[in-house]
Protein backbone atom coordinates (compact mmCIF):
# COMPACT_ATOMS: atom_id res chain seq x y z
CA UNK A 1 0.00 0.00 0.00
CA UNK A 2 1.39 3.57 -0.70
CA UNK A 3 -0.01 7.06 0.54
CA UNK A 4 -1.73 7.68 -2.75
CA UNK A 5 -3.85 4.86 -1.65
CA UNK A 6 -5.28 7.09 1.03
CA UNK A 7 -6.95 10.02 1.20
CA UNK A 8 -5.13 13.42 1.34
CA UNK A 9 -4.84 14.90 5.08
CA UNK A 10 -4.28 17.95 4.18
CA UNK A 11 -7.00 18.48 2.77
CA UNK A 12 -9.62 21.33 3.23
CA UNK A 13 -11.34 20.95 6.85
CA UNK A 14 -15.23 20.40 5.99
CA UNK A 15 -17.44 22.36 8.72
CA UNK A 16 -17.46 18.54 11.00
CA UNK A 17 -13.86 19.31 11.26
CA UNK A 18 -13.72 22.42 12.22
CA UNK A 19 -16.08 21.73 15.09
CA UNK A 20 -14.39 19.19 15.98
CA UNK A 21 -11.13 20.94 16.42
CA UNK A 22 -13.48 23.47 18.61
CA UNK A 23 -14.25 20.39 21.09
CA UNK A 24 -10.80 18.85 21.05
CA UNK A 25 -9.01 22.60 22.63
CA UNK A 26 -11.72 22.29 25.37
CA UNK A 27 -11.32 19.17 25.97
CA UNK A 28 -7.54 20.15 26.77
CA UNK A 29 -8.52 23.30 28.45
CA UNK A 30 -10.28 21.21 30.94
CA UNK A 31 -8.27 18.21 31.09
CA UNK A 32 -5.51 21.75 32.60
CA UNK A 33 -8.28 22.67 34.59
CA UNK A 34 -8.26 19.13 36.26
CA UNK A 35 -4.85 18.91 36.95
CA UNK A 36 -3.81 16.90 33.96
CA UNK A 37 -0.76 19.63 33.00
CA UNK A 38 2.91 18.41 32.42
CA UNK A 39 4.56 21.13 30.24
CA UNK A 40 3.36 20.53 26.52
CA UNK A 41 3.43 16.56 27.17
CA UNK A 42 0.32 14.44 27.06
CA UNK A 43 -2.40 14.44 23.95
CA UNK A 44 -6.26 14.68 23.25
CA UNK A 45 -7.53 12.99 20.39
CA UNK A 46 -11.27 12.97 18.45
CA UNK A 47 -12.31 11.22 15.12
CA UNK A 48 -15.85 10.84 13.49
CA UNK A 49 -16.89 7.12 13.82
CA UNK A 50 -15.97 5.18 11.62
CA UNK A 51 -13.19 8.20 10.26
CA UNK A 52 -9.67 7.20 8.82
CA UNK A 53 -8.23 9.95 10.74
CA UNK A 54 -8.02 11.75 13.96
CA UNK A 55 -7.76 15.24 15.18
CA UNK A 56 -5.29 15.58 17.79
CA UNK A 57 -3.46 18.67 19.74
CA UNK A 58 -0.27 19.37 18.15
CA UNK A 59 3.09 18.96 19.33
CA UNK A 60 4.59 21.30 21.13
CA UNK A 61 1.38 22.81 23.01
CA UNK A 62 -0.47 22.75 26.48
CA UNK A 63 -3.19 21.59 27.81
CA UNK A 64 -3.93 24.75 29.01
CA UNK A 65 -2.56 27.00 25.78
CA UNK A 66 -4.58 24.69 23.41
CA UNK A 67 -6.55 26.69 20.86
CA UNK A 68 -8.71 25.23 17.46
CA UNK A 69 -5.77 26.22 14.90
CA UNK A 70 -3.26 23.73 17.27
CA UNK A 71 -5.56 20.56 16.79
CA UNK A 72 -4.17 18.81 13.58
CA UNK A 73 -5.41 16.48 11.21
CA UNK A 74 -3.57 12.97 11.52
CA UNK A 75 -4.26 9.86 10.07
CA UNK A 76 -5.86 6.61 12.16
CA UNK A 77 -3.28 4.32 9.85
CA UNK A 78 0.60 4.45 11.16
CA UNK A 79 2.15 4.03 7.60
CA UNK A 80 0.79 7.18 6.09
CA UNK A 81 3.55 10.04 7.15
CA UNK A 82 1.68 12.29 9.76
CA UNK A 83 2.23 16.18 10.01
CA UNK A 84 5.05 17.61 11.12
CA UNK A 85 3.31 18.89 14.20
CA UNK A 86 1.95 15.56 15.23
CA UNK A 87 2.78 14.50 18.79
CA UNK A 88 5.47 11.72 19.44
CA UNK A 89 2.90 9.80 20.68
CA UNK A 90 0.60 9.72 18.19
CA UNK A 91 1.46 6.00 17.30
CA UNK A 92 -0.43 5.29 20.85
CA UNK A 93 -3.53 7.08 19.30
CA UNK A 94 -3.77 4.95 16.25
CA UNK A 95 -3.67 1.55 17.85
CA UNK A 96 -5.81 2.48 19.77
CA UNK A 97 -8.47 3.61 17.31
CA UNK A 98 -7.13 0.39 15.63
CA UNK A 99 -8.47 -2.03 18.00
CA UNK A 100 -11.46 -0.45 19.03
CA UNK A 101 -13.86 1.04 16.00
CA UNK A 102 -16.30 2.13 19.54
CA UNK A 103 -13.76 4.53 20.79
CA UNK A 104 -13.81 8.35 19.16
CA UNK A 105 -11.66 9.82 21.85
CA UNK A 106 -8.21 9.22 23.55
CA UNK A 107 -6.50 10.57 26.12
CA UNK A 108 -3.52 10.49 27.25
CA UNK A 109 -2.00 12.63 30.25
CA UNK A 110 0.71 12.23 33.04
CA UNK A 111 -1.85 13.23 35.59
CA UNK A 112 -0.34 13.19 39.19
CA UNK A 113 -2.70 10.94 40.99
CA UNK A 114 -3.60 8.60 38.22
CA UNK A 115 0.21 7.96 37.42
CA UNK A 116 1.03 7.43 41.20
CA UNK A 117 -1.65 4.60 41.39
CA UNK A 118 -0.31 3.05 38.28
CA UNK A 119 2.75 2.99 40.37
CA UNK A 120 1.18 0.39 42.49
CA UNK A 121 0.15 -2.79 42.56
CA UNK A 122 -3.47 -1.47 44.40
CA UNK A 123 -6.61 -2.46 42.72
CA UNK A 124 -9.47 0.05 41.86
CA UNK A 125 -11.87 0.04 44.77
CA UNK A 126 -15.43 1.89 44.65
CA UNK A 127 -14.19 4.20 47.41
CA UNK A 128 -16.31 7.09 45.65
CA UNK A 129 -18.45 7.61 42.63
CA UNK A 130 -15.86 7.55 40.58
CA UNK A 131 -13.78 4.45 41.70
CA UNK A 132 -17.03 2.82 40.62
CA UNK A 133 -17.08 4.01 37.71
CA UNK A 134 -13.47 1.97 37.16
CA UNK A 135 -13.74 -1.14 39.53
CA UNK A 136 -12.58 -4.47 37.65
CA UNK A 137 -12.03 -2.50 34.33
CA UNK A 138 -8.73 -0.83 34.89
CA UNK A 139 -5.86 -2.60 33.52
CA UNK A 140 -2.16 -2.16 33.59
CA UNK A 141 -0.55 -1.78 30.69
CA UNK A 142 3.78 -2.73 31.91
CA UNK A 143 5.55 -3.95 28.96
CA UNK A 144 7.81 -0.43 29.48
CA UNK A 145 7.83 2.39 31.51
CA UNK A 146 9.25 4.58 28.46
CA UNK A 147 7.03 7.28 25.84
CA UNK A 148 4.98 5.06 23.49
CA UNK A 149 6.96 5.73 20.29
CA UNK A 150 6.41 2.93 17.69
CA UNK A 151 3.24 1.12 16.38
CA UNK A 152 4.64 -2.09 18.43
CA UNK A 153 4.34 -0.51 21.84
CA UNK A 154 1.02 1.62 20.87
CA UNK A 155 -0.65 -2.07 20.10
CA UNK A 156 0.83 -3.32 23.21
CA UNK A 157 -1.20 -0.56 24.65
CA UNK A 158 -3.86 -1.14 22.61
CA UNK A 159 -4.08 -5.00 24.19
CA UNK A 160 -3.72 -4.28 27.70
CA UNK A 161 -6.35 -1.78 27.19
CA UNK A 162 -8.75 -4.53 25.92
CA UNK A 163 -12.39 -3.63 26.45
CA UNK A 164 -11.87 -1.36 29.11
CA UNK A 165 -12.53 1.86 29.51
CA UNK A 166 -8.98 3.24 30.85
CA UNK A 167 -5.67 1.80 31.39
CA UNK A 168 -2.76 2.84 33.36
CA UNK A 169 0.24 2.73 32.30
CA UNK A 170 3.12 2.07 35.00
CA UNK A 171 5.04 5.26 35.78
CA UNK A 172 3.66 6.59 32.91
CA UNK A 173 0.14 8.18 33.33
CA UNK A 174 -3.04 6.88 31.96
CA UNK A 175 -4.93 6.42 28.66
CA UNK A 176 -8.68 6.67 28.91
CA UNK A 177 -11.17 6.37 25.74
CA UNK A 178 -14.91 7.02 25.24
CA UNK A 179 -17.61 7.08 22.87
CA UNK A 180 -16.84 10.74 21.83
CA UNK A 181 -14.85 13.35 23.09
CA UNK A 182 -17.46 14.65 25.89
CA UNK A 183 -17.22 10.85 27.36
CA UNK A 184 -13.15 10.70 27.18
CA UNK A 185 -12.51 13.87 28.90
CA UNK A 186 -15.23 13.74 31.52
CA UNK A 187 -13.89 10.27 32.57
CA UNK A 188 -10.19 10.91 32.07
CA UNK A 189 -11.30 13.47 35.09
CA UNK A 190 -13.32 11.06 37.15
CA UNK A 191 -9.98 8.49 36.96
CA UNK A 192 -7.51 11.32 38.33
CA UNK A 193 -9.90 11.76 41.07
CA UNK A 194 -10.72 8.13 41.81
CA UNK A 195 -6.82 7.62 42.28
CA UNK A 196 -6.42 10.34 44.19
CA UNK A 197 -9.15 9.79 47.34
CA UNK A 198 -8.01 6.12 47.25
CA UNK A 199 -4.26 6.87 47.49
CA UNK A 200 -6.04 9.16 50.60
CA UNK A 201 -8.03 6.51 51.88
CA UNK A 202 -4.55 3.69 51.75
CA UNK A 203 -3.55 6.22 54.43
CA UNK A 204 -5.93 5.90 57.27
CA UNK A 205 -4.57 3.87 59.95
CA UNK A 206 -7.78 2.37 60.33
CA UNK A 207 -8.68 0.95 57.41
CA UNK A 208 -11.69 2.06 54.70
CA UNK A 209 -14.84 1.06 53.54
CA UNK A 210 -15.92 0.89 49.31
CA UNK A 211 -19.01 0.19 47.93
CA UNK A 212 -20.71 -2.91 47.27
CA UNK A 213 -21.40 -4.74 43.75
CA UNK A 214 -24.93 -3.11 44.31
CA UNK A 215 -24.38 0.50 44.44
CA UNK A 216 -21.50 -0.02 42.10
CA UNK A 217 -24.04 -1.28 39.73
CA UNK A 218 -26.56 1.64 40.28
CA UNK A 219 -23.67 4.23 40.73
CA UNK A 220 -22.82 3.13 36.83
CA UNK A 221 -26.29 3.35 35.10
CA UNK A 222 -27.26 6.54 37.23
CA UNK A 223 -24.09 8.79 37.61
CA UNK A 224 -22.27 8.16 34.46
CA UNK A 225 -25.56 7.34 32.31
CA UNK A 226 -24.99 9.35 29.04
CA UNK A 227 -27.48 11.97 29.72
CA UNK A 228 -25.26 12.74 33.29
CA UNK A 229 -22.04 12.80 31.29
CA UNK A 230 -22.97 15.37 28.77
CA UNK A 231 -24.31 17.22 31.88
CA UNK A 232 -20.49 17.09 33.60
CA UNK A 233 -19.21 18.31 29.96
CA UNK A 234 -21.40 20.93 29.72
CA UNK A 235 -20.28 22.09 33.20
CA UNK A 236 -16.52 21.51 32.63
CA UNK A 237 -16.57 23.85 29.22
CA UNK A 238 -18.52 26.14 30.94
CA UNK A 239 -15.75 26.61 33.52
CA UNK A 240 -13.29 26.70 30.68
CA UNK A 241 -15.21 29.23 29.42
CA UNK A 242 -15.09 31.44 32.85
CA UNK A 243 -11.75 30.90 33.15
CA UNK A 244 -10.37 31.38 29.46
CA UNK A 245 -13.02 34.33 28.10
CA UNK A 246 -11.48 33.55 24.79
CA UNK A 247 -12.60 30.25 24.56
CA UNK A 248 -16.29 31.96 23.87
CA UNK A 249 -15.22 33.00 20.64
CA UNK A 250 -13.82 29.49 19.03
CA UNK A 251 -17.30 28.69 18.38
Amino acid sequence: MTTTDKPALSRELRPVDLRMRVLVSLAARSLSLGGHDDFNQGQVSARLPGADYMLIKGAVRGFDECCPDDVIVAPIDHRIPAHPMAPPELPLHQAVYSARPDVNAVVHSHAPHTLVFGATDLEMRPVSHDGAYFEHRLPRFTMVTNTILDIETGLGVAEALGDAPAVLLRNHGGVVVGESIKHATVHAQTLERACGLQLIAEQQPGGYHWSPPKDVEAKREYIYADLSVRSYWDYCVSKVKRTWPEARTWS
